[in-house]
């Protein structure tokens, strides 16, 4: 089992920046894969980004390209999201997600563990 606990959202404005965390543990994280997903009010849950393993290899959705980073820190067991230029589109629950294999995919039905989320809210 595997318990992910994400942190970092919150309220800015259109043009902010904001970094989310998640905090992995329960086995080995730098074995797998890692994603991040967000679903705003009334839309399905949707690809942002993802890493792989090493961090070798990253993979972003369109909407997110070249405004979001997702990186790694296998040391310390936690990937990061890095959102610069937010835009109120970007309002969503942000979840962290795992695979159980080592190459990063960005359907949701490749991961099998999930954090809980946190809001992000951008106010034009």
């Amino acid at each position: 089992q595997v318990q992910l606990v994400e942190s970092g959202g919150g309220l800015v404005q259109a043009g902010d920046s904001l970094r989310l965390s998640c905090a992995a543990s329960g086995r080995t994280f730098a074995n797998y894969a890692m994603g991040w997903f967000r679903q705003a009010p009334g839309k399905e849950r949707e690809f942002a980004a993802g890493i792989s393993w090493s961090g070798g290899r990253t993979i972003y959705a369109d909407s997110v390209k070249g405004r979001f980073t997702i990186s790694r820190d296998n040391a310390k067991n936690t990937v990061y999201l890095q959102m610069n230029s937010l835009k109120p589109e970007d309002t969503a629950v942000y979840y962290c997600a795992s695979r159980t294999s080592l190459n990063v995919v960005d359907t949701s039905g490749g991961y099998a563990y999930w954090g809980q989320g946190t809001q992000v809210t951008v106010s034009s």
